[in-house]
């Protein structure tokens, strides 16, 4: 079963204390490039958080954000205002306003949320509160897998529907192959015809012609070959460890066997449902940068 690389995820936990929300978005990425944003008071369990992600994400580019609302009435954890720092901050603007000729009513607010200015006391975590928020980051990346699995299983239908038309096309191909070497013998004789005159040609040469360009345009080796790579991705799409990567490189293997027929067909009409295989291929391909 697929899995697409795009997800999204929320879970929200209410305690007596606060409201606590973790959610994870993610896009597609080939490795997995994760933006945290997590209280401070729980920056020493950053690490885990992060392991976790690397063992259940796996890839993608990832936001994830816990967040704790504290209720009215809840016992807050105490915080410490850097005097120095604030005054250092707040003289700065309004050196800046003056200089500017800017209004100086709101520095005061702004010194305050300048960066170090207001920081939590050192506090051991609550042991309750983090239990809570660990129940909820397991909630919201079970709902973000889930997510996964609903894309990728959308995805997969169109990737099955993607290769049944490759294949569709690959019969109307062998249904006008027979009409090419007829065609090219006309075009070989029509040749020698105006070259040499039909009374100077050489039969046993024409014979050796034609069995060289019969053997050059033969796409007997490409048909095979593109059919067996076909159920092979197929067949890959079912299988528990599918992956993108795994299927990229099937669909390069597709890719070589339709550009080779597209070379050896010396055919309009082959040559168009060439052209029809590889704009399949091409969805295909983007359809797969999305697939974890």
């Amino acid at each position: 079963m697929l899995k697409s690389m795009t997800g999204f995820g929320i879970a929200s936990t209410e305690t007596d204390k606060a409201k606590i929300t973790v959610e994870i978005k993610s896009l597609n990425s080939k490795f997995l490039e994760l933006t945290l944003k997590l209280p401070k008071a729980y920056s020493d369990k950053e690490l885990l958080i992060r392991n976790d992600c690397n063992r259940l994400i796996e890839r993608g580019k990832v936001n994830l954000i816990i967040s704790i609302e504290y209720n009215a009435g809840a016992e807050r954890k105490p915080v410490s205002i850097n005097q120095q720092l604030l005054k250092a901050y707040y003289e700065q603007l309004e050196l800046g306003a003056k200089a500017l000729n800017a209004k100086t009513d709101d520095l005061f607010t702004l010194a305050l949320q300048m960066p170090e200015v207001i920081k939590p006391d050192e506090q051991a975590v609550d042991e309750d509160e983090w239990k809570a928020v660990y129940s909820t980051f397991e909630t919201s990346i079970s709902a973000f897998n889930n997510f996964r699995s609903t894309e990728g299983a959308e995805l997969e239908k169109d990737l099955i529907q993607r290769i049944k038309n490759i294949l569709q096309l690959l019969t109307k191909v062998e249904i006008a192959e027979p009409n090419r070497m007829p065609i090219v013998r006309d075009r070989i004789n029509k040749y020698l015809e105006d070259a040499v005159g039909i009374e100077n040609m050489d039969q046993n040469r024409l014979e050796q012609e034609l069995v060289y360009y019969i053997e050059k345009f033969d796409i007997t080796e490409e048909k095979v070959r593109l059919k067996s790579h076909c159920d092979y991705f197929i067949a890959t799409l079912s299988e528990k460890d599918a992956g993108g990567k795994k299927l990229g490189f099937i669909s390069q293997e597709i890719g070589r066997e339709i550009n080779t027929m597209g070379s050896k067909a010396n055919d309009a009409n082959i040559q168009k449902l060439v052209v029809e295989m590889k704009d399949e291929l091409e969805k295909i391909k983007e359809q797969l940068l999305n697939v974890l």
